[in-house]
């Protein structure tokens, strides 16, 4: 294939100077992902679609693909001192095609939304193309104007679509336009005329692709999502090792940095949120970054709906739990909420959640996000999740302020809302409550319970994370005995032996209930570890 001076157009060889600005700051290098493609242009894997959550870096990728493999520019020295030179295919590939890139939010933004948006969109793309290729400008639809390009240049070209979804996200409940825009989609991508047109096609989204019943909306590209990303799970995030070489390189404290930002195990590995990493570097703070480009009131939304179990995951999660989801049910989009499931799916893609492939789990990954959450519930509809929020936050005050009365109090509160009669007088439904009271505490400790210390084995310990300033916790339960045995009990057995390498101040926190008044007391004591 010769190299073409191929004109460029407003959406046809846009050429490399968004992947060149890129390049001007500090870029962390994912062109494993031009390898990848390479593997799969003009075979049957071709048709790639890409899911993962806003500021992600979907934008940033369909930049590099477009430098790497538009005519009309020369993009050799934006590329050879990163992964992808070394590749056999290199040359090959690049700056050899015709690429059509597509921002779908552009149009969005651009042209009226009505029911003929999907029309005007399509004739846009057919003026510009004309521009090029007069005669593929005489065309009313899309597909025909691209195969007449096809004739005019007897070559395939490769089609980029950056927020292919966002039509859906957009103009929700607009039926005409998302039934025309499918249309359209399902035209441009049946088989008898794929292999002729295209090369390769890279969609990128954060949504999958939308159901219609059990079957895609297009049916025949492969997916790689939050909840299925292999082989391409490097690609959705930092990974652990770019973080720590970032670190590294500008001084950062790393385990802050995975505080804030980590918990995305996709894959079978770690990713961070490369907005927010990037911010939290050139900023010199660590902050929510990422949950500023939207306002809470989506995550709002969906956590105000009435699903049964919806509210008892939330508060799990808020305490630092996770909790098993199926997310075969979900439809793609965000309008066919059926179930809790459905919620917590969507919110993973959302990015609002992380999801265990291996164990079919999910929870909320890090501080930046869960403050997004607290900021949600405290803007919401739902009273209850307030509530626990606003009093778990009492509790702590009043756990470091050596207030036992109103701890006990607050406890009770919590244990006569929250907790089942059935099991009122359980002493699973003690811990379960007192738990649920120390929500607020996954901001400032990392939680353990039930470990091997000293003689025996302590309830609850609350171990501060790196840079907080406050005492560790241990929390012993007693059940029809006094507040008094529960502190006698860590330190007869010398529960303080489980803070391994922990030098500081520390409470110990005894509670009891009582079965036969129904009441909670509490104790708190202060001491001393200095543990080797």
């Amino acid at each position: 294939m010769q190299k073409s001076t191929a004109a460029s157009g407003k959406y046809l060889n846009i050429g490399n100077e968004g992947f060149r600005s890129i390049r001007n700051s500090e870029y962390v290098d994912k062109t494993g992902l031009i390898r990848f493609m390479n593997k799969c242009l003009d075979t049957p894997q071709k048709l790639i679609c890409v899911s993962r959550p806003r500021r992600f870096g979907k934008s940033f990728a369909t930049k590099m693909l477009c430098a790497y493999y538009s005519k009309g520019c020369d993009s050799k020295e934006l590329f050879e001192d990163l992964q992808i030179a070394k590749d056999p295919a290199f040359a090959k590939n690049l700056n050899q095609y015709e690429v059509l890139y597509l921002d779908i939010t552009l149009f969005l933004s651009t042209l009226k939304q009505d029911d003929m948006l999907v029309e005007r969109m399509e004739q846009e793309i057919i003026n510009d193309l004309g521009k090029v290729y007069p005669e593929v400008g005489k065309e009313q639809h899309l597909v025909d104007a691209l195969c007449a390009f096809h004739e005019r240049t007897e070559e395939k070209m490769i089609l980029i679509i950056d927020e292919w979804d966002a039509m859906f996200r957009e103009c929700k409940g607009q039926t005409h336009i998302l039934d025309a825009y499918i249309l359209l989609l399902r035209s441009l991508f049946k088989s008898s005329l794929t292999d002729q047109l295209f090369s390769g096609v890279y969609m990128t989204g954060i949504l999958p692709i939308k159901k219609y019943g059990h079957e895609s909306a297009v049916s025949d590209f492969y997916e790689y999502t939050m909840v299925d990303p292999c082989p391409l799970q490097e690609y959705i995030g930092f990974t652990e090792t770019e973080v720590e070489m970032l670190c590294k390189k500008y001084q950062k404290d790393y385990a802050l940095m995975q505080q804030w930002y980590d918990g995305y195990f996709v894959g079978g590995i770690h990713v961070y949120n490369p907005k927010s990493v990037m911010e939290s570097i050139l900023r010199n703070k660590f902050s929510s970054y990422w949950t500023k480009t939207e306002t809470y009131e989506a995550l709002r939304d969906y956590i105000d709906m009435n699903f049964d179990g919806l509210k008892d995951a939330v508060i799990d999660m808020l305490g630092g739990a996770v909790c098993e989801v199926d997310t075969g049910s979900f439809q793609n989009d965000m309008t066919s909420m059926k179930s809790k499931d459905d919620v917590l799916t969507l919110l993973i893609h959302l990015g609002y959640l992380a999801y265990d492939e291996e164990k079919q789990t999910v929870g909320i990954p890090n501080v930046e996000i869960r403050q997004e959450f607290i900021r949600a519930i405290k803007n919401g509809n739902r009273t209850e999740l307030m509530r626990a929020i606003q009093r778990s936050d009492d509790i702590l005050r009043a756990t470091w302020q050596m207030d036992g009365g109103t701890v006990a109090e607050l406890i009770n509160e919590i244990h006569d809302e929250d907790t089942a009669t059935v099991f009122y007088n359980n002493e699973q439904a003690l811990r379960s409550v007192v738990k649920m009271a120390y929500l607020s505490s996954v901001d400032y400790y990392t939680k353990m319970e039930e470990l091997s210390a000293g003689k025996g084995i302590a309830d609850l310990v609350f171990y501060p994370k790196v840079g907080v300033d406050k005492p560790a916790l241990l929390v012993e339960l007693k059940w029809n005995k006094t507040k008094e045995a529960a502190i006698a009990q860590i330190k007869e057995k010398n529960y303080m032996n489980v803070l391994k390498n922990y030098h500081g101040n520390i409470l110990l926190v005894g509670i009891n209930y009582n079965q036969e008044t129904k009441e909670h007391s509490c104790l708190i004591e202060k001491a001393f570890c200095n543990n080797p």
